[in-house]
């Protein structure tokens, strides 16, 4: 997923050509429509009441687009990303008693055309504080806690080997080390501009007009230049920006919405970045993080499942079924013995084909949750 870094100047142009854009009062139900286009981003209402809202986003431009809820520091409190053009795709955000910001991101890139949105009052529906939803959120943090540990000794291992020079064992470790990366991102993903210097690719580094940093830095050095000369910067900011994204899930945990939403964007992640091969570009090591995603999104749902059961029994039952059907599809190209995943640039188109329909089969049934989580208060 892509992330931008603040600028300040692009913002304050963007709310100019907002200006006139949010002066109609929210639905009764809590529905906040939003109008994308390349080049203007119509919210219906920005001046909000608590508790949840649904941001309605239909893309009327001819680039794919996504939309952002904003808290202070451009913490993401909500996003719904990949959305083509003519399409529509609902977001549901639990936002209480603030200062925001809605943000479009035409082609998906920059730092959006933004629009200052104002929530007060008290929740009618206290749904991050129903006791279901606080056992759902406890839950999976208790997941985020098993795999950040992981997460920390990897990563270190694999810093020290491209620090000592070790391509080999640096690339053995490179897929290792993403995989618990790639399971919490969505905890990443929440916290500004720590998920593109950290997870970025070189074009959107290029686009945004800031160095290309983190995981993907490396990964080119090892694989094309085969050598980990002049990395040794590199390599400790990515260890310093996982250090603190770990930090920031203890002390900003995720609730059970951005649960529920968080479960969608690992398979986005996956529709949009590992079915094309272009994450892990110079290792063709996508399989892994491909795998590592469908764990992630599947830890969430087994979080909220108590409450999705009780909501929606049948949604689950096929959430289920395809969950299975893509970890059939999938498993096939991991060697059993040794664990080691297949080049992704060993498979055929009808086989990433296949391995697409899947995901997009899941990918259905999952974009239900978030409407289901936020009526079930």
């Amino acid at each position: 997923m892509r992330r931008t870094l603040i600028a300040t100047g692009l913002a304050a142009t963007s709310l100019v050509l907002l200006a006139a854009c949010a002066e109609k009062p929210s639905e009764a139900d809590g529905t906040v429509s939003v109008k994308a286009a390349d080049s203007s981003c119509k919210v219906s209402a920005t001046q909000l009441k608590a508790g949840p809202t649904t941001f309605a986003v239909t893309n009327a431009g001819s680039k794919v687009t996504e939309f952002y809820v904003y808290a202070e520091g451009d913490r993401i409190m909500g996003e719904v990303e990949n959305i083509g053009p003519g399409l529509s795709r609902d977001l549901v955000v639990d936002l209480p008693k603030g200062d925001y910001q809605g943000a479009c991101k035409p082609g998906m890139v920059g730092d959006g055309i933004r629009q200052d949105l104002s929530v007060s009052g008290k929740a009618a529906k206290e749904l991050s504080d129903s006791a279901e939803l606080k056992a759902a959120a406890a839950s999976y943090q208790r997941y985020v806690e098993s795999q950040t540990g992981a997460l920390i000794d990897k990563t270190t291992e694999f810093v020290d080997a491209v620090k000592a020079g070790k391509v080999d064992e640096a690339k053995a470790l490179f897929p290792r080390a993403r995989t618990y990366w790639e399971r919490i991102e969505p905890v990443a993903e929440i916290f500004g501009d720590l998920d593109p210097i950290t997870d970025g690719r070189e074009p959107d580094a290029k686009a945004e007009g800031r160095d290309f940093t983190g995981w993907h830095r490396i990964e080119k050095q090892l694989w094309v230049a085969g050598n980990t000369d002049g990395m040794d910067p590199y390599a400790d900011q990515l260890l310093a920006n996982v250090t603190k994204v770990v930090q920031e899930s203890k002390d900003k945990p995720l609730t059970a919405l951005q649960l529920a939403q968080g479960s969608k964007g690992l398979l986005d992640e996956v529709a949009t970045g590992k079915i094309t091969g272009e994450e892990d570009e110079f290792s063709h090591t996508d399989l892994w993080d491909f795998k590592a995603n469908i764990e992630g999104s599947q830890a969430a749902i087994a979080a909220l499942r108590p409450v999705l059961e009780e909501a929606d029994p049948d949604l689950v039952t096929l959430i289920d079924q395809r969950f299975k059907a893509l970890d059939t599809e999938l498993d096939q190209y991991q060697d059993a013995d040794t664990g080691e995943w297949a080049g992704y640039d060993t498979l055929s188109k009808e086989q990433v084909k296949r391995l697409s329909d899947s995901v997009a089969a899941l990918s259905e049934p999952i974009s239900k949750v978030a409407a289901v989580v936020a009526a079930s208060a």
